[in-house]
């Protein structure tokens, strides 16, 4: 196993003052809440200049090994050359055109090819405006209003149809928010009871295919086949499963046809590329060739098109289709696994510190001596690890440039951060945190 760097990252002037600076310019300090202050110790970087494979590197020079990678729109690796090369090649010849450019049929019929059952596909520049056009698309199809979703899902997208389901809806009016009825994933049952609560009324499910738990047996496929016979659309959303549970995800894996599917994050190797695909029946509403017809306003970006990141697309399903990058990041994250458990383990900590999800996306949970979830040990063990050169949220994501060393390096800095976590457990974390802790992204109050 590797040798840490003895000398414990403490030096965090330039973070600092970018933290003081950054909220009177950027409302919450960041494009994505997920990126905030309030999501990572005091003692961390406030932000990152650059990054390289598996690496990122803060203000002040600090080096870190980025478990997250870019919150898991990293798949190949920063700076990844072969994408690099080949968006710079398209940068070459202009990036946004008055038309669109022929590159965006290149990019159409390689990703369809790879999605059995799916006709057509629609680009944007990021999750939440793909899921919201799936909904409006099943909508305009059924003629219905209600959206199912997940209640123990975390996010779909940062529209009203969204966020007025959550505890953040302020801004959103309750009429709206009683169209986003809810159910337990995983749960067939559950999915069940709401088709008999609202029959008739429910246009569509939308769900992410796999998220805590390992499906049962033919969940997905039952899951769909009841939507289907309650007249609703499914919309799987492979923001995070694309390009980690299989290639192209999870649609695939289990051999099940939604009727929309959304995709995003990795596709594009952290390049804003983001995309629906599905049926043509379905995809067809946004289209311009049904004559007399009531036109549906799908999705209208000008950036949709932008010819370097569909390069980025094109330059990822290559690294896709001539590497075993599924394989090489789902045995990293296995080895992260098992080696994390044995470390927790070794330290007594094992109902402390729990391993959750899976090895594309492997977490931890944090809990205190009551069992309950604790977002002060929770930054406590984060803090540890930034200051031994990992940038850790919670999660390990690993992609094409993560190592077998940097997993053994996460291990040792892992087992070192557990003796003070430790102490945390049993002396109260106060003691051994600066600052305040972690906050969760969807609260009520700031």
């Amino acid at each position: 196993m590797p040798t840490l760097n003895s000398n414990r990252i403490n030096n965090f002037k330039n973070s600092d003052d970018y933290r003081q600076h950054i909220h009177d310019l950027i409302p919450g300090g960041a494009h994505t809440y997920s990126k905030g202050d309030d999501q990572f110790p005091i003692l961390s970087p406030a932000a990152i200049t650059h990054g390289k494979g598996s690496k990122v590197w803060d203000p002040d020079g600090n080096e870190y090994i980025e478990c997250l990678g870019g919150l898991a729109s990293i798949s190949l690796g920063h700076a990844y050359e072969p994408v690099v090369e080949r968006v710079t090649k398209e940068l070459l010849k202009g990036n946004n055109f008055s038309r669109p450019s022929t590159i965006e049929r290149e990019v159409a019929e390689r990703f369809l090819a790879n999605v059995p059952g799916h006709d057509m596909i629609k680009f944007a520049k990021n999750g939440s405006v793909v899921t919201t056009a799936a909904v409006k698309l099943a909508r305009a199809y059924t003629g219905r209003k209600l959206v199912a979703r997940p209640i123990d899902h975390p996010f779909y997208s940062y529209d009203d149809w969204f966020i007025g389901s959550t505890d953040v809806k302020s801004g959103i009016p309750s009429d709206i928010s009683a169209l986003t009825v809810l159910y337990k994933s995983d749960d067939i049952q559950s999915l069940i009871d709401l088709f008999n609560q609202y029959p008739n009324d429910i246009a569509c499910v939308i769900s992410e295919p796999e998220k805590f738990n390992l499906l049962p047996n033919n969940y997905l496929k039952d899951a769909i086949d009841l939507a289907h016979k309650h007249g609703a659309l499914w919309i799987m959303d492979e923001m995070i499963t694309g390009y980690k549970t299989a290639y192209p995800g999870s649609m695939t894996k289990y051999e099940v046809t939604p009727d929309i599917t959304t995709w995003g994050k990795g596709i594009a190797n952290g390049f804003s590329f983001c995309c629906m695909t599905g049926k043509k029946e379905v995809l067809e509403l946004g289209g311009i060739r049904r004559t007399g017809s009531e036109k549906l306003f799908l999705v209208s970006t000008t950036h949709g098109g932008e010819t370097c990141s569909i390069a980025a697309a094109i330059a990822t399903m290559d690294e896709f289709e001539k590497n075993d990058v599924i394989g090489h990041n789902q045995r990293l994250g296995q080895k992260f696994i098992d080696g994390s458990r044995a470390v927790i383990a070794n330290h007594g900590l094992s109902n402390h510190i729990r391993n959750m999800q899976f090895n594309w996306h492997a977490s931890l949970g944090y809990f205190d001596q009551e069992g309950q979830n604790s977002f002060g040990l929770r930054t406590l063990f984060h803090q540890e690890l930034i200051a031994r050169g990992i940038l850790f949220q919670g999660i390990f994501c690993p992609h094409f440039s993560h190592t077998d060393e940097d997993v053994d390096t996460i291990l040792q800095a892992m087992d070192e951060s557990c003796t003070v976590f430790k102490k945390g457990l049993e002396e109260g974390f106060e003691k051994y945190l600066v600052g305040e802790p972690i906050k969760p992204v969807f609260r009520k109050y700031i």
